[in-house]
């Protein structure tokens, strides 16, 4: 099992930028795609970005493609969410997660259900 710890939420204007961190420990990090979700109030879980195993390939959710970039860095088990030009719709809790699936090669990454570690959320909230 592993354990995960967000950081870096916070209050920002619109326009603004925030860097969300989640480190990992247990299992061996370097062989799983990672993953940010997010969940608004009243709203489902949903996908935001997400990294494969190795970090040589990314996928984003359309909402958030060109302004968020995720990265990782294996030999800290460290991964990241740069959130740039937010927008009030950007507000919600965001969790960072760990896949399933070791060294998986496919790029299916918006179903919640493959991840199975989960932080316990880091709140970015984005005024107008």
């Amino acid at each position: 099992q592993v354990q995960l710890v967000e950081s870096g939420g916070g209050l920002v204007q619109a326009g603004g930028s925030l860097r969300l961190s989640c480190a990992a420990s247990g299992r061996t990090f370097s062989s799983y795609a990672m993953g940010w979700f997010r969940q608004a109030p009243g709203k489902e879980r949903e996908f935001v970005a997400a990294v494969n195993w190795s970090g040589r390939n990314t996928y984003y959710a359309d909402s958030v493609k060109g302004r968020f970039t995720i990265s990782r860095d294996n030999a800290k088990n460290t991964v990241s969410l740069q959130m740039n030009n937010l927008k009030p719709e950007d507000t919600a809790v965001y969790y960072c997660a760990v896949d399933r699936r070791p060294l998986y090669s496919g790029s299916n990454y918006v179903r919640a259900t493959d991840f199975g570690s989960w932080g316990q959320g880091a709140q970015v909230t984005v005024s107008s």
